[in-house]
């Protein structure tokens, strides 16, 4: 099966994912953080990259990020990925990939998924049982969306800027989203959408993209369990 292109529309941001090869460590101190960091902010400039959400954790990677233009994010991966890993192989004497094959994205409908996909990332190291809240993570975007730290990569998004006239006021809002844990069923549709280049949003928003861009935004539907009985005969006997 031909593999899908990446989903790509004008000013919609993305989920991205990028793992260590057989899930190894691709992060072993403080220092590798600060690095890849360093080297993403040059990245995401040099090719017109808005970074909303990051959070590295000690095998993975994950973004959310709006491109200027429809190459903007695979050259700032390739740039970014490049770089580390002369710097992560030099650092530990080491030769070979880094990273398993190609990085995982999907589009998200910044309507009704931006905010969900902001919390799934964030809340990795809650859930990875690393920390008992977010703030107490500094590896994450949350220390500049819900602390106020300042971080020069972030570019805020237009709904998070919405969230509140000052920045005080946003990051208020944006904790109090913090609030509770996320069900399953969302978690489960990110990672499905990610691993699988399947479009994050609303019906509405999947049919829009479809009209514009010719590509399946989500799997079709099959006609059924072609071992069955009730399909055998619809296929047979056509009423």
């Amino acid at each position: 099966m031909a593999r899908l292109r990446r989903p790509y529309l004008a000013g919609c941001p993305q989920h991205i994912i990028q793992r260590g090869n057989n899930r190894e460590a691709c992060f072993l101190a403080d220092d590798d953080c600060a690095s890849y960091l360093r080297y993403l902010e040059d990245a995401a400039n040099g090719y017109e990259v808005a970074i909303h959400a990051f959070v590295l954790m000690t095998n993975h990677v994950h973004l959310l990020a709006t491109p200027a233009n429809k190459d903007g994010i695979s050259r700032m991966m390739q740039a970014l990925g490049r770089r580390y890993v002369q710097y992560f192989n030099h650092t530990y004497q080491r030769t070979g990939t880094l990273w398993e094959g190609r990085y995982k994205s999907t589009l998200v409908d910044s309507e009704t998924y931006l905010f969900t996909v902001y919390r799934y990332i964030e809340l990795n190291p809650v859930r990875a049982n690393m920390v008992k809240h977010a703030s107490q993570y500094i590896w994450s975007s949350y220390q500049y969306n819900g602390a106020g730290r300042t971080i020069s990569l972030i570019t805020p998004h237009p709904e998070y800027v919405a969230l509140g006239d000052n920045h005080a006021e946003r990051q208020s809002a944006y904790r109090d989203l913090f609030k509770g844990r996320m069900p399953q069923w969302e978690l489960q549709s990110i990672r499905d959408a990610t691993n699988r280049a399947w479009v994050l949003g609303s019906e509405q928003f999947k049919r829009n993209f479809e009209s514009k861009t010719g590509r399946p935004a989500h799997p079709r539907q099959r006609d059924g369990d072609r071992k069955s009985s009730h399909w055998r005969n619809q296929r047979l006997w056509p009423h």
